[in-house]
């Protein structure tokens, strides 16, 4: 694979399915090499990077679990030493798990904003030293329609998402005189197998929301990920970008 990323590599959390397997898809077309990440779904992983290299490119498949600070730093150096620099990270892994908020208990509280949050804080505290010795890089948190607009029964997942908006203000202040640019992306509903924590689709009102119709597609997230890991996308930091077809507008 060549293309406009040749050279980069790319770390990609929860890669296994939906968003985050679109985004390493994305990122090995235009010429980075990628490594897969996931939790449990090994099977799923190694078919994502066998697809990279059948198609030409690099991959590297890596299982760790994101809320533990020894597995990051582990997973991290094995992306370097497999491809000598990291570039790019996309906090992608989530749990959108469904509770009433007057059961959820704080296991259930601390799991969902553990992956969300405090994996995407352990993943770039972890990255952004690689960053800095590269002259640059990019960070892109995977965000969520709900911590923009609040979720029935998601009060754990609609806070963590929140979180990331202001995780993504504060590394981008704080980084970019050094090169990093650090944004986040704001699916909407979009269609596909959803994941069993993830529960049904939300009908009715959701969709009529939405401006363009319908639901979008996870490689109109991967595009929007994709562009903001260009070089040409240096002067876009500090955002939440939403993709979303117009379902919440600030």
């Amino acid at each position: 694979m060549a293309g406009r990323l040749d050279g980069k590599v790319a770390l990609v959390t929860g890669a296994a399915r939906r968003n985050g397997r679109a985004t390493a898809l994305a990122l090995a077309g235009e010429g980075a090499a990628v490594v897969v990440n996931t939790r449990a779904a090994v099977a799923e992983i190694e078919a994502v990077a066998a697809e990279i290299r059948a198609a030409g490119g690099r991959a590297l498949a890596v299982r760790a679990d994101i809320t533990e600070e020894a597995a990051v730093a582990a997973m991290v150096a094995a992306a370097v030493a497999e491809f000598g620099r990291l570039d790019i990270l996309v906090n992608n892994a989530a749990d959108r798990a469904i509770a009433p908020f007057c059961d959820m208990t704080l296991a259930e509280w601390w799991r969902v904003t553990g992956i969300v949050l405090d994996g995407a804080f352990l993943c770039a505290r972890a990255a952004i030293p690689h960053m800095i010795a590269a002259g640059g890089g990019r960070i892109v948190n995977m965000g969520g329609v709900t911590g923009h607009v609040g979720a029935h029964e998601r009060a754990h997942v609609s806070t963590a998402k929140a979180g990331l908006v202001g995780l993504t203000k504060a590394l981008a202040v704080e980084f970019g005189g050094q090169g990093i640019t650090v944004n986040c992306v704001v699916p909407g509903l979009i269609g596909g197998p959803r994941s069993a924590s993830a529960g049904e689709a939300p009908s009715g009102g959701g969709r009529s929301r939405i401006l363009t119709g319908g639901e979008g597609r996870v490689e109109e997230v991967a595009a929007m990920i994709l562009h903001l890991c260009l070089p040409e996308s240096r002067f876009i930091t500090g955002q939440s970008i939403h993709v979303s077809g117009g379902a919440y507008l600030p």
